[in-house]
């Protein structure tokens, strides 16, 4: 009997906070069982070679959203196998109650359990999900839907509050269908988070993260733009611009000084909200901030971005912006990069900006973009798969089941080619979206290999098999 399922011989495997070495990886019953300068071929039931290539942990993509524009069952199969494609094993959804996702409202005792049957056979990869408590009933689920569903970590929407959110004004509690959607309940949520962050959270971390607009000047500058200009994904910056960051991350940070709650800052995208974190945590450092930005924000910019297809909330901003961004992923005050993948249409881009869905696909790009931008801007390879994949996994209580190739980790890796370059399409990316902002960049660096639990689940671009992914209670159990 061989010793190992599978053998992944010859490779650079990359270990978070340590760095890059000569290692073979041997892999039994779906999880790490050795890592060694070689391991005999002969033991092992099947040998992968991995010469010339990196070896990287499963990249954990933590801000997803699986079903907001589409059916969820059918986004959740076509969009993990975009994920697997740039070398994501784990996703983590967001899900909400009111319009979008399932279009409805209710206890998650009823609904939540709904939406994990929706997306159980249908993915390529692990997942779990995000809550946003919506209303004053859903308060009371917190601490149940932490410790009977594994769900560790929660959301609240800013911007939701009082903000005219359609071109036909529909409030903001219509959208939501909520009953009071303000900082008062954002407080409640946060008491509610933190009380089961001291209860639950020896297990792993419990968290609140928070989308950053605020509303009320939101609805200012949409007024000025929409009378004054510019057009295009210039005014949608200028309409919602750093200072609504800026000033809802203040707010936030007040309120969970008050309530002690660990929370996680979102897709920040100017140098105003990168600062105001990094200021935050430097100002409290009793509370846990952790600090988060996208591919799309480190990639593009309002004038590269490709027009109205481009609209995503916070907005794409400037070259300014996008430099200062990239500079607090180098210097550490980021701590992780997701894709805040969205599939859509382009036609529900249209042609007006105002009505334009926000959002796009961009999860496929996950380790290819980070590999090839920030190999070129001196990001080394330990620091690559931080912000990947060991830094989620340690935020939203994966970490080290997840985020690391160690022995009794599971065996979701990533072997990538380090000169293979592509140009960015629709169908490089493998998702059922029709469209990409990030088309006709050149990208170097691209899996050859995903690894799933020991098991090849994509090679040579193309997904192997039917969808075998898990859904992951948090925190996951200690490792053996």
């Amino acid at each position: 009997m061989a010793r190992y399922d599978t053998l992944v011989a010859n490779g650079t495997v990359v270990i978070p906070y340590v760095g890059a070495r000569r290692l073979d990886v041997g892999i039994r019953d779906g999880r790490v069982a050795a890592l060694a300068d070689a391991l005999p071929p002969g033991e092992a039931d099947e040998v992968l070679d991995a010469r010339n290539r990196l070896v990287l942990p499963g990249a954990i993509d933590s801000h997803f959203h699986l079903g907001i524009y589409r059916d969820l069952a059918r986004d959740a199969e076509s969009e993990t196998a975009s994920a697997l494609a740039g070398g994501v094993t784990t996703v983590l959804s967001y899900f909400r109650t009111g319009s979008h996702y399932l279009g409805k409202t209710g206890p998650y005792r009823t609904i939540f359990p709904e939406v994990v049957a929706a997306t159980a056979g249908r993915a390529h990869t692990d997942y779990g999900y995000h809550i946003g408590i919506m209303t004053a009933e859903q308060l009371d689920e917190v601490d149940w839907l932490v410790g009977e569903h594994g769900v560790a970590s929660f959301k609240y929407y800013m911007f939701y509050k009082g903000l005219n959110l359609t071109a036909d004004s529909t409030r903001g509690s219509a959208y939501t269908m909520s009953d009071t959607y303000d900082l008062g309940h954002l407080y409640l949520l946060m008491q509610e988070v933190a009380a089961a962050s001291r209860t639950q959270g020896a297990r792993g971390r419990v968290s609140l993260s928070l989308h950053c607009e605020q509303a009320e000047l939101i609805r200012v500058f949409i007024e000025q733009v929409k009378y004054r200009g510019p057009g295009g994904l210039e005014g949608y910056h200028r309409s919602r611009p750093p200072l609504t960051e800026r000033l809802a991350i203040a707010e936030a940070l007040v309120l969970a000084d008050a309530t002690g709650c660990p929370v996680n800052l979102l897709h920040l995208s100017s140098a105003e909200a990168v600062a105001s974190g990094a200021r935050g945590r430097r100002d409290l450092p009793h509370l846990d901030i952790r600090l988060e930005t996208t591919l799309h924000h480190l990639a593009l910019t309002c004038e590269t971005a490709g027009g109205i297809v481009g609209k995503v909330n916070p907005p794409i901003r400037t070259e300014g912006d996008r430099e200062a961004l990239w500079q607090a992923v180098i210097d550490g005050r980021i701590d992780t990069v997701v894709s805040d993948h969205a599939c859509c249409a382009e036609e529900d881009k249209g042609q007006d900006l105002w009505k334009a869905l926000p959002g796009f696909g961009g999860t496929a790009l996950l380790y290819p973009y980070l590999f090839s931008e920030g190999g070129r801007r001196g990001l080394g390879l330990a620091r690559i798969v931080e912000l990947a994949s060991a830094n989620p996994a340690r935020a939203f209580g994966l970490y080290p089941r997840k985020g690391t190739l160690a022995p009794g980790s599971d065996a979701d890796l990533v072997v990538l080619d380090p000169e293979s370059q592509q140009t960015v399409t629709p169908e490089v990316l493998q998702s059922a979206q029709d469209f990409t902002p990030f088309a006709g960049m050149r990208v170097k660096g691209w899996p050859t290999h995903t690894l799933l639990r020991g098991r090849v689940v994509f090679a040579h671009g193309a997904v192997q098999g039917p969808p075998s992914g898990q859904y992951l209670k948090r925190p996951v159990p200690p490792l053996p």
